[in-house]
Order: C-alpha cells, then sequence, then structure tokens
C-alpha cells in the first residue's frame, strides 16, 4: 500500500525553483488545489523576489467542529514553532482563504541540507494547521494526562463538511472515522477493504500497531454526537492509540496518517476500481480474440465451370 507524502509536491517544486532563481526577477503567480479540497495560492512580485506569499483554503468545516479566526484551535501557535522567524502571519488573509504566510526566503540558511528540510516543511503547511490539534492531544497522550479545557468528544476537519472524532483520555485516546462516499461502488469496495484492513492488523508483523475495528454502526464512543455524524454508509473506522505510538518522532507519522486516513482509503479504492477494470477489459478482448479463432472458415460456394474441349472432325473427301 501507498502513503501520502506529508508535503505538497508542487509546492515545493515551486519553492525550490524560487529559492534557485533568486537572482532572477520573476513573477509567480500560481493557484491550485489538492485532495479534501485543500486551496493553495503563491505570490512572488518582481519589485520583492525575496518575499514569497502563500495562502491556504481549508475544507470547509462541519457544525460540530470548532475554528478559531478560520484555523483549527492552536494553528497559529503550531505555524511560529514549525517557521520560526521564517514566515509572518498576515491578517487579514487574502481574500478567499483562511491563512496567508509571508515567507523571507532571505532568512534560509545556507547550507542545503538544512534549507531543503525547512522547504519541506514548508511545503507540509496542511499538516501543520490541520494537525495542530490533534498534535496537542496526543503530545498530552505522552504526559499521560488530559488538557482540562479538551471536551469529551473532539470533531476535527478533515474533508469539506465532514469531521472524524477524538475521545481523549489519560491512558489512550480514541479515534473514530465515520466513512462516506458517494459512488455506490466506492462504497462497497471500502467496506470490504475497511474489513480487510482491520484484519490485517492481526498479522504477527503488525503487533504493535494502533488496535484497530471496523463496524457498520455508530460506535458507542460517538454517544452525544450530532446525527449528522452519525450516518457513515462505509461503516466506522475506529484505532486505539497509546502512549508507545507518540513516543519521539513517531507523533508526526500518526498525525499525518490519521489526519489524511479518509484520503488514503479513498486513493486504494479508487486504485482497486482501476485494477479491476484493467483487468475486466483485458478478459473481454480475450475471450473476443477466443470468439475470431472459433469462427468457421468462409466457403466458396460460387459454382465452378467446367471447360469443354471439341474435336473437330476432318472430312476425308470420299463422302458423297
Amino acid at each position: 500500500m501507498i502513503l501520502l507524502q506529508s508535503h505538497s509536491r508542487f509546492l515545493l517544486q515551486t519553492l525550490l525553483n524560487r529559492v534557485h532563481n533568486l537572482e532572477k526577477a520573476v513573477e509567480v503567480d500560481y493557484n491550485w488545489v489538492e485532495f479534501d479540497d485543500v486551496r493553495y495560492h503563491v505570490q512572488v512580485s518582481m519589485k520583492n523576489p525575496n518575499s514569497f506569499l502563500l495562502s491556504v483554503s481549508l475544507p470547509i468545516p462541519s457544525a460540530d467542529t470548532v475554528f478559531c479566526g478560520g484555523l483549527p484551535s492552536g494553528a497559529i501557535e503550531a505555524i511560529k514553532a514549525a517557521y520560526g522567524v521564517l514566515v509572518q502571519i498576515l491578517d487579514p488573509p487574502r481574500d478567499g482563504f483562511n491563512l496567508t504566510l509571508k515567507l523571507n526566503l532571505s532568512k534560509l540558511p545556507p547550507d542545503e541540507d538544512n534549507k531543503h528540510t525547512i522547504l519541506v516543511k514548508v511545503a507540509s503547511i496542511r499538516e501543520v494547521v490541520l494537525g495542530a490539534p490533534l498534535r496537542v492531544i496526543l503530545k498530552h497522550l505522552g504526559s499521560k494526562v488530559v488538557a482540562s479545557d479538551v471536551n469529551r468528544l473532539v470533531a476535527l476537519v478533515h474533508r469539506p463538511k465532514e469531521s472524524f472524532f477524538l475521545v481523549p483520555q489519560a491512558e489512550k485516546v480514541i479515534v473514530v472515522f465515520p466513512m462516506r462516499f458517494r459512488d455506490s461502488i466506492d462504497i462497497a469496495l471500502a467496506t470490504s477493504f475497511l474489513q480487510e484492513f482491520v484484519e490485517a492488523r492481526r498479522t504477527a508483523g503488525l503487533n504493535n500497531a494502533p488496535p484497530c475495528s471496523w463496524s457498520p454502526s455508530p460506535p458507542q464512543e460517538l454517544k452525544g454526537a450530532p446525527n449528522d455524524a452519525l450516518s457513515a454508509n462505509a461503516g466506522f473506522v475506529t484505532f486505539v492509540i497509546f502512549p508507545r505510538h507518540v513516543e519521539g518522532n513517531k507523533v508526526d507519522r500518526v498525525i499525518w496518517s490519521l489526519s489524511t486516513f479518509h484520503a488514503y482509503v479513498s486513493y486504494h479504492v479508487k486504485c482497486s476500481e482501476g485494477f479491476m477494470h484493467t483487468r475486466m477489459r483485458r478478459r473481454v478482448e480475450s475471450l473476443i480474440q477466443a470468439l475470431d479463432r472459433a469462427k468457421p472458415e468462409a466457403t466458396d460456394t460460387r459454382k465452378k465451370t467446367h471447360s469443354r474441349s471439341f474435336k473437330r472432325l476432318v472430312s476425308d473427301g470420299s463422302a458423297g
């Protein structure tokens, strides 16, 4: 299976191109959208080539998700901790976006390895912003405490008008994903995929992975959640995160994996659908070839003309 990268490949490539061509005064103005409806806009003016403006539009949150100033709780603190003096948060952001950052490219370190590491972190702005409240909860899990200002059931946005839910506890954090798909084929494939996903967790090599379960009905942890959250046509997936799963650098992988779990499932569902379509087309082509070989050869029903020879009679002159 393929894990999605935490950074935006197009954003990273744009940053690298800009950094490697700082001496060239060029105008840059790009818009693009990536999975889960996260929209980006980058702008560089010819007057100030060291200034890189990055705007991000997040998925529309559901009614049960709390946004502070258009951003998830803790996002501002997470941005400052991740980027330091490299970025400046512009207030208000660009029209139509939740966040606008001004990057001062002249403050990048001269060492190429460190520079590339920082640019990858900038290209991972989606993880930094959307994963901010999840990071706070998982850090408290590492300390085996529950923050006093955290609700019993926390809703976090991950898709337009859709949320997944966290139940923070001192010894563990329960994460519940209502899985929804529009296409009937996607629903059938996702249901089968998720059940196999749970079974794979029981293999010997995955004993230390977070426990995972699937249910067609809402689990008890969603008691008290809004009615919209209790409807999922592909069931509910539950993970249990323990302190050992967020030790050291593991927390970054856990945050990204949970934040993009629905996109991860959707990706593999579409890949499975494409694979099956390819196999079906090949099967149909082989059957057509077999039918072509089974056709009898065309027989020539035209009547053949038979040649006739005539023997000329020669008179011997004795007649008469």
